[in-house]
């Protein structure tokens, strides 16, 4: 076995850190500020008054998350190994930022924030009906990551110590200049680099960005919506999750080193991967209704276990194995949060 050093900084996740303010919601609700489950979305002006209309209404729980910053907390959590992890983004210079700072830390990640003198940290709207839910994200001082402090050599430290990179598609509507400097990196040095589709409107909306970086791509993570959405906007004309999944993994590669692995989670259903031209399924933990506290982060949370593992080598069955554990685990809490010490082996 590896000695702990080796995997010093192994891992490196860039993204939009942000504050979830998470609380169940009704269907009023949803439908006054036109919200649909299962969704992410960006803030418009129409959504600014629920923040404070869910805080003064519902039983709000106040958690710091960030997709990307959710997966490289869970891969920490899982591997048990100080130091394993880092992770920049840009936070304001706030008490919500103060609060981030502080959990990422407890959680043992590497923070390296971006700190933005004008604007707030970014919160993220997480309503839940019936276990499900929905994300509505007000990205704020996120939004103002700027590729310079990528640049600082403390950062780029960062960068060139670590050999796995984790961004969640959401980044690619703030930085693509920090991608394409990571992603370049990561090509130029046989290294692993790893991004998800992340939401529809990411595969719609920022479609030109998403297909410049997806030869980059050693792994994309999805679910079956994402993948249905990119399927549409490509014009594949198929909704089925398996030929999409082989879809994505044949597009074309920047480097040789390694071939592309497309994982697309789908709820409780099989998670598929595609991986040489052909699908393997793995069936998820069943989950008994009653015990869904709600899907917030169970994405993000199947991310991170399969990192967790990826960085140790393991095989791609282990990496799911250990991503269906860590999502298993999250969706009984609220939130992207889990206990103190992971039970898997």
């Amino acid at each position: 076995m590896a000695s702990s050093n080796n995997y010093d900084g192994i891992l490196l996740g860039m993204g939009n850190p942000l504050l979830d303010i998470s609380a169940v919601v009704d269907e009023a609700f949803l439908t006054k500020y036109d919200v649909k489950l299962n969704n992410a979305i960006l803030a418009e002006e129409k959504h600014l008054p629920m923040y404070d209309e869910m805080s003064s209404k519902f039983n709000v729980e106040y958690i710091a998350g960030g997709a990307t910053q959710n997966s490289i907390k869970v891969a920490q959590w899982m591997l048990q190994i100080p130091g394993a992890t880092s992770y920049m983004g840009s936070i304001g210079k706030d008490k919500y930022g103060e609060a981030m700072k502080k959990d990422a830390t407890a959680a043992g990640l590497n923070v390296h924030y971006y700190e933005d003198e004008s604007a707030p940290t970014g919160t993220c709207g997480v309503c839940v009906v019936g276990g499900e839910r929905s994300l509505i994200a007000n990205l704020s001082a996120a939004n103002c990551y700027k590729v310079d402090h990528l640049k600082k050599p403390e950062n780029w430290a960062l960068v060139e110590k670590a050999k796995f990179y984790y961004i969640a598609g959401f980044f690619l509507t703030v930085s693509p200049e920090s991608i394409q400097l990571v992603s370049e990196h990561a090509a130029a040095n046989n290294k692993v680099f790893t991004m998800n589709l992340s939401a529809p409107f990411i595969c719609e909306f920022f479609k030109d960005a998403q297909e410049k970086f997806l030869p980059y791509m050693d792994f994309v993570f999805g679910n079956e919506t994402e993948a249905i959405t990119f399927s549409r906007v490509h014009g594949w004309e198929t909704e089925d999750v398996e030929q999409i999944a082989i879809k994505i993994s044949q597009l074309p590669k920047a480097t040789g080193t390694y071939k592309r692995t497309t994982v697309i989670t789908q709820g409780a259903d099989p998670v598929v991967v595609a991986e040489d031209g052909k699908v393997t399924k793995y069936p998820v933990i069943p989950l008994p209704k009653e015990k869904l506290v709600d899907t917030n982060g169970a994405g993000d949370a199947f991310v991170g276990g399969f990192m967790s593992q990826l960085v140790k080598e393991k095989s791609i069955e282990e990496c799911v194995k250990a991503g269906c554990y860590a999502s298993n685990v999250v969706i009984q809490r609220s939130g992207c949060t889990y206990p103190e010490k992971p039970d898997f082996n």
